[in-house]
């Protein structure tokens, strides 16, 4: 399983590329939108739903689908941001609930380990 990982990026990244030469999608930023897009989903993925990844993620993908939006369908920036604004906001009081687990502490958090007593 790990060593398909990398031909299947190319393959789709090959494939998009082919897409999009073709005129295939809407002429829009790709590189930008699937960058962010991809960085909030992979960030749920490896680090889980927590306090600290229930703002982050969900804010990357809604900015990747709101610059779709205005490059493709001419959303103006005076809506996009209110959008992005009031979300944040929501999701900054879902991370202070009850439900949503700790953000496990960061490896700098950490309290170093003693040194050990030679015997």
């Amino acid at each position: 399983m790990r060593g398909i990982v990398f031909p299947v990026v190319l393959i789709v990244i090959g494939a998009g590329w082919l897409m999009n030469s073709l005129d295939f999608f809407p002429s829009v930023s790709w590189i930008i939108i699937i960058g962010l897009m991809s960085a909030g989903v992979a960030l749920l993925a490896i680090e889980g739903v927590n306090k600290s990844t229930i703002v982050l993620g969900p804010m990357l993908i809604a900015g990747a689908i709101t610059t779709f939006l205005r490059q493709q369908y001419q959303l103006p920036l005076s809506i996009q941001w209110p959008i992005l604004l009031i979300l944040c906001g929501i999701l900054m009081l879902l991370a202070r609930s009850r439900w949503i687990a700790a953000a496990p502490p960061k490896p700098w958090d950490q309290q170093p380990l003693p040194p050990r007593q030679p015997e």
